[in-house]
Order: structure tokens, then sequence, then C-alpha cells
């Protein structure tokens, strides 16, 4: 069985860190990713969906603390996680987000490179920098409003 995600979209917050005692480290944002089509009237129309991203391995972690921000274009590899938690009422809530292997800095909101480089996490909690790069898209830059 697989369970591979591969993004491309926008950051809608900077990361947050969270770190540990053990001296552990996550990283947390969110992802807007979008696609157009054309509905039965000839109209072009957008869908947006929000992801919520997380980078378990410090390394990594502290890497898009220092280069993401909002905005920034960022190419993602990983898996789907559903979890199940308790609120602070007590409510049993779901959450789904993508556990991050690699990200790639593509480019800035401002149209800048980003920074360079490919993170790669690994399940072990070893980090190194995949110099191999993914593939670029074609579609052109989007017009979030962030």
């Amino acid at each position: 069985m697989v369970n591979k995600v591969f993004l491309i979209g926008r950051l809608g917050k900077d990361p947050v860190i969270k770190h540990f005692e053990n001296g552990g480290a996550i990283a947390e944002f969110s992802l807007a990713t979008n696609e157009s089509y054309k509905d039965k009237d000839g109209n072009w129309k957008d869908i947006t969906d929000w992801h919520n991203i997380k980078v378990n391995n410090k390394f990594a972690a502290e890497r898009a603390e220092k280069n993401l921000k909002k905005g920034m274009q960022v190419w993602i590899e990983g898996k789907i996680r559903t979890r199940e938690y308790d609120d602070k009422d007590g409510v049993k809530k779901r959450t789904t987000e993508i556990i991050v292997d690699n990200f790639r800095m593509l480019g800035s909101k401002e149209g800048g490179d980003g920074g360079t480089g490919n993170y790669t996490s690994s399940s072990n909690n070893s980090s190194s920098v995949n110099e191999e790069a993914p593939a670029a898209s074609s579609a052109p830059d989007d017009d979030l409003p962030f």
C-alpha cells in the first residue's frame, strides 16, 4: 500500500515551530493549492483547498521556520495522516494533515527565488539535503490574496 502526496502551493501563514524538552522540533503551517476549470456556461471557476502541513524532523522544521514565509510557493512531498483528538471542551475532533518527507522552496510571493535547497525528513529523525529538484510546474503563479 502507498500513502504519498505531492503538493505545490502557497503558504497561508509563516511556519510555527514547537521545540520539545528532548531536543526535537516540529513546524506547522497551512498551504493553499488551487485549480481552475470552466463551468457548463463557459465561465472560469477557481477552487482553493487548504492543507495542514506538519514537518516532524527537527532539521527540516528549523529550515522551514528560517526560510518559509507567508505567500511563498513550495513543493511538498509527504503522506496523508488523519487523527482524532479531544478539544479543550472534551469534544472529539478529527483532522487531516500532510506529514512532510521533503520540501523545496520554489519562489517567494514577490517573485524571487525564495532560497535554495531541498530538505528531506526521514522517520529516524536524521536529515539530509536532497540535491535532486522536483519537476517545475508549468502553471502560472496564482493570485491568492496573501
